[in-house]
């Protein structure tokens, strides 16, 4: 019997012709924009974590403030939970630093020379264990009792440029959703007519079959195997096509955003992603040939 539904449903592929072709297409496409998504989430997650990770909170002293009581709040800082790390840039540090920065820059060396003395602040750069801790982090050091020693936290001018980066990247994928959703009612409703088509063109079978005693399941079983069909072969067809696209342009996506190549990463993923494929696009088919069948057969 199942021997018989599977040929049944074979049979029903070939006949499908260019129809097949077609919902197998859409449904290439859809899977298509589905991977690209979860590639741009990955670059996208990459790009926010590298910035999250070059972005610290520095916390600048005045100028008077005393290099012990500093040292002391450093380590009462690194004994936060929040807190991954504290590195402490005293006025000397800073002020070496900014001459080496600026060495080239006559106007700024003559400036410090007639100024006489440093004026530049110590500071503490803080990094925290998840980016999203930052706040509270930023909290401790504005504290009333830090307020003679502490000129400025700069927590805020740092936040806004993740805030505004995972605004796009948040964005960017709702679109990318969007379109998605899109593809994926195209395709149901291109299978869901290949499937309808199918079921008129075999329609005096299927009274036959039902005036013999075929069951439910042995009259739907075909359509349902014409969608895993039309499914499978889109995922296969899906990873085919990025295999090739992936080693052109991971070398090139990975120069420009830094840190990502997406070969390397579906080469290391490549069974998990065709397993997701396929099974995304037998679910469609499955989905499609279900609806087809249970509005257009009276089974």
């Amino acid at each position: 019997m199942f021997k018989r539904v599977l040929t049944s449903g074979w049979l029903n592929f070939k006949r499908g012709g260019l129809i097949s072709a077609a919902t197998i297409l859409v449904m290439t496409l859809t899977l298509i924009v589905i991977q690209g998504l979860v590639f741009f989430t990955v670059i996208a997650d990459t790009l926010l974590n590298q910035v999250a990770d070059k972005v610290d909170i520095s916390v600048y002293f005045k100028t008077d403030a005393e290099e012990e009581e500093i040292l002391n709040i450093k380590k009462e800082a690194s004994k936060l939970s929040e807190v991954e790390q504290v590195e402490y840039v005293s006025r000397e540090a800073a002020l070496l630093t900014f001459k080496e920065k600026y060495k080239d820059n006559e106007l700024l060396n003559q400036a410090l020379e007639e100024l006489g003395n440093n004026p530049l602040e110590a500071s503490l750069n803080v990094r925290a264990r998840d980016p999203r801790q930052y706040a509270s982090v930023a909290k401790f050091f504005e504290a009333e009792r830090f307020k003679e020693v502490v000129s400025k936290v700069n927590y805020s001018e740092n936040q806004k440029i993740i805030d505004r980066l995972a605004s796009i990247i948040a964005g960017v994928r709702r679109i990318g959703l969007g379109i998605t959703l899109v593809l994926v009612v195209i395709s149901v409703l291109v299978a869901f007519n290949t499937v309808r088509l199918a079921i008129y063109n075999a329609r005096e079978e299927i009274g036959i079959m039902k005036l013999v005693g075929a069951t439910n399941w042995f009259v739907r079983g075909p359509f349902v195997i014409e969608g895993i069909l039309h499914g499978s072969i889109a995922g296969m067809l899906t990873i085919l096509l990025f295999v090739p696209a992936t080693a052109w342009m991971g070398p090139k996506f990975e120069n420009f955003f830094g840190g990502v190549n997406m070969f390397s990463y579906l080469s290391g993923n490549f069974f998990e992603t065709l397993g997701i494929l396929v099974g995304t696009g037998v679910f469609l088919g499955v989905i499609s040939s279900l609806i087809a069948v249970r509005r257009h057969l009276r089974v």
